[in-house]
């Protein structure tokens, strides 16, 4: 296991589980298990998975604030080593909840140009 501060051991064993699925070909859109964000800057990241051959690789929806959104992997490591302005670290969103699959918070994103709450309900159509 990676250990990272901004991940709880909770979070660490379902977005593995998550990994786990993908990596056995189960085609799924999970809803984003953790919020990251510099709480200095601008960037935001929607994690749902962990690659299980590669715990240090992650794959969810990435701002990194420059209006332009993605689906992609990142390095746990270097979301470690990231500080933004003010040299603080990346902090994990205790409050978030996430309400809707991947899918809408990356079309809603994308639609924004950035990472925005989606509606308690996930039924609601995408904006």
């Amino acid at each position: 296991m990676i250990i990272v501060p901004f991940l709880t051991p909770a979070d660490f064993a379902q977005l593995l589980a998550n990994g786990r699925r993908t990596a056995a070909g189960e085609q799924i859109d999970p809803v984003p298990v953790v919020k990251l964000f510099t709480p200095d800057a601008a960037a935001t990241w929607l994690l749902t998975e962990i690659d299980p051959a590669e715990p240090d690789r992650a794959f969810g929806l990435c701002d990194l604030g420059l209006s332009e959104p993605e689906l992609g992997y990142v390095s746990l490591s270097e979301l470690g080593s990231i500080r933004g302005m003010l040299n603080l670290p990346i902090e994990r969103d205790a409050l978030f909840v996430g309400t809707a699959p991947l899918s809408r918070y990356a079309s809603a994103a994308r639609a924004s140009g950035i990472i925005v709450e989606m509606p308690d309900n996930p039924s609601t159509p995408e904006p």
